[in-house]
């Protein structure tokens, strides 16, 4: 494995730490700045529309930006971010703070796959691209369990001062580590928003979306149900996102080398088996040894609708990647914001606890029935490519069949 997928693992990982620790601190947060858990919420909400302002903001204006600086300029707004938020006097101040946090998520895993596509002979793409999802995936385990119990220790504002160091920490690996990678004559923003022309980029989009926000209904608030609705004490709250973790670096261990055979069946598999957790949840959660199989298993499936997702978004637009790979995040952001403020809006409701899991079964089977659509739809033989740097890749729905260009590659 190159050390430079390490660095942009440990980049991922304090990214990871920061968006999804605020699911943990959430009664914390609503107990010390006097409001609700369903308004402290928001707080999610805010992050996820930093990256979907962010992604193709910070893209477009980075276009001409050698991707090793971007990199590093991009965790830089990531670290100014967590001090803004650790800082913040109120609740609107720390809302801006993770607005700011958020700007530079999508821009850098969109860049970031790119150049951890770059980095890999052929084949192995997606793994590579799973690779540095795993940093996500490993701050659920480790990250966010132990940001949370320092939280409820001595105060969320601790939280987001560790995040803040993790993050200087990842910017001398970038910097370390990640070779420079030479920009491409056609790098430039009006090359990159054309490529978000292509319907079936439209429609990855949009199944990331839909299916990826039945996941977020579920995990923005499953500190509260660990304790409402699983009986389980608060301190049990870090042992059940560690749980989730785990599920989610399962699912992506196993979605690198799945995408790279299958890319399409792995995501209807992916999408069919979350909508099936989804609608088991509320009723497993009433056992408590049955729940936290179920969150190992929610965030398994969960995240190994990721890899595909992404990969699909790259393939199909073409030798334009950039933009629409970190548009991708700006999707899966979408689907947070949209997750927590459904789920949100179930409880306040008074539907219980476990409600947001069947918004999130529907939310996961409408994302389905566009990735179906959008497969029956793509009957051109040659439409995408991957940019890997003079490689090649398998044929995305598993025949083996390939075609090498001098730069890219084609995926049919």
């Amino acid at each position: 494995m190159p050390l430079a997928l390490l660095a942009l693992a440990v980049s991922a990982f304090g990214i990871g730490t920061t968006e999804f620790v605020m699911m943990g601190l959430l009664p914390n947060v609503a107990d010390d700045l006097g409001t609700s858990v369903p308004t402290a919420g928001h707080l999610v909400s805010a992050y996820a529309i930093g990256v979907v302002i962010g992604a193709p903001l910070l893209t477009g204006l980075g276009s001409r930006i050698p991707r090793k600086r971007m990199l590093v300029l991009l965790m830089a707004v990531f670290t100014v971010g967590n001090l803004a938020s650790a800082f913040a006097p109120g609740y609107g101040w720390l809302l801006a703070g993770r607005v700011l946090a958020g700007l530079p998520h999508g821009a850098f895993f969109g860049v970031g796959a790119v150049v951890a596509a770059r980095l890999v002979p052929h084949g192995r793409q997606a793994r590579a691209v799973a690779t540095m999802f795993l940093g996500l995936t490993v701050a659920n385990i480790v990250g966010v369990p132990a940001a949370t119990l320092l939280g409820q220790h001595l105060g969320w504002r601790a939280t987001f001062l560790v995040v803040a160091v993790i993050g200087l920490a990842a910017m001398a690996a970038l910097a370390r580590l990640v070779p420079r990678i030479p920009r491409e004559a056609h790098q430039d923003v009006r090359h990159e928003i054309r490529a978000l022309g292509n319907r079936q980029v439209v429609l990855g989009l949009c199944t990331a979306v839909l299916g990826f926000a039945g996941v977020f209904a579920v995990y923005s608030y499953l500190s509260s149900m660990t304790t409402e609705a699983m009986g389980f004490g608060a301190s049990s709250v870090t042992v059940v996102l560690a749980l989730f973790g785990i599920g989610m670096t399962l699912g992506a261990l196993a979605a690198g080398p799945l995408t790279d055979r299958a890319l399409r069946p792995t995501l209807y598999g992916s999408l069919g088996a979350l909508a099936v957790v989804l609608v088991v949840f509320p009723f497993a959660a009433q056992v408590k040894w049955a729940a936290l199989v179920m969150v190992v298993l929610l965030g398994a499936v969960g995240f190994m609708t990721t890899t595909p997702l992404q990969m699909l978004v790259m393939n199909k637009a073409k030798d334009a990647p950039t933009l629409a790979s970190a548009s991708n995040h700006s999707a899966f952001n979408l689907a947070n914001a949209g997750g927590a403020w459904l789920g949100g809006m179930a409880i306040s409701a008074g539907w219980g606890w476990t409600s947001p899991a069947l918004v999130g079964a529907v939310l996961a089977v409408a994302g389905l029935a566009v990735a179906v659509t959008a497969g029956a739809l793509d009957r051109t033989p040659g439409a995408s490519r991957i940019v890997a740097g003079g490689t090649t890749a398998r044929d995305e729905r598993g025949t083996g069949e390939r075609r090498t260009d001098r730069r890219t590659t084609a995926v049919h």
